[in-house]
Parts: C-alpha cells; sequence; structure tokens
C-alpha cells in the first residue's frame, strides 16, 4: 500500500490545460473521466461545485501521491474540518462507475455567484 495513491475529482482549473493544473501535475498517477451529480458556480476565473443541486458535472478522478493532498488543501483554502475554510474537502462517488469515488473540494452555497449554463468548465471558458 506504499505507493496508494488518493482520488480526487477534478472540475475546474486543475484540469489539464488550465491554470493551476501545475499544482496537480508533479503528483499526478492517473486520471479518469467522471461525472458527480452538483452544479458549477461561476466565481470568475475558476468555478465551485455545490453538490446536488439539480445537475450532473463532468471531471477527471486524478489519483495522486498522498504528498499532493496538502498542496491541494492549500491551494483550495481547506484548513481542515469544522474550520473556516474557502472550500470544503468531502468524500464524493461517481455518478456512473461506483468504483469511482474520492475527495472534492466544493462550496456549501452559491455565494451570489451564478450558476454555469453546462457541466464541464473548459467548455464555458473558450
Amino acid at each position: 500500500m506504499e505507493n496508494a495513491g488518493i482520488r480526487v475529482f477534478v472540475y475546474g482549473s486543475l484540469l489539464p490545460g488550465l491554470s493551476n493544473h501545475g499544482v496537480i501535475a508533479p503528483y499526478l498517477k492517473t486520471v479518469t473521466a467522471g461525472r458527480i451529480r452538483g452544479r458549477l458556480v461561476d466565481y470568475g476565473p475558476y468555478p465551485a461545485l455545490l453538490l446536488g443541486s439539480g445537475g450532473f458535472v463532468r471531471g477527471m478522478w486524478m489519483e495522486v501521491a498522498p504528498e499532493g493532498l496538502p498542496a491541494l488543501d492549500e491551494l483550495e483554502g481547506f484548513i481542515g474540518i469544522e474550520e473556516e475554510n474557502d472550500y470544503e474537502r468531502v468524500w464524493v462517488t461517481d455518478e456512473d462507475d461506483p468504483s469511482l469515488f474520492g475527495w472534492v473540494y466544493i462550496w456549501t452555497d452559491h455565494r451570489g455567484c451564478p450558476f454555469v449554463d453546462g457541466d464541464w468548465w473548459p467548455d464555458v471558458t473558450k
């Protein structure tokens, strides 16, 4: 289990070719397409995700080396459970493949930002 990775569902600026991919790239082990229940919120240069909310969000399950999780927590403003976090880190399961599960960074409310009309952030930023 020494080489076991941690799976994270990525839906925004950490995706390949986008602005924060360099944060996750050094720790990346595998990438698998996926989809979870939720909706994207447009926060300007990057999205946030609200779980549930009547839709689906496409993204990528990225397995990262364990030492990559603190780098992602720092980027997402996640300090810890029951703390004042920018994004919360929660456990989710893929909608289409229950063998895919792991962490995702979310907002718990839309904070006055508009919902995205779509399920894939790279399409919105074109």
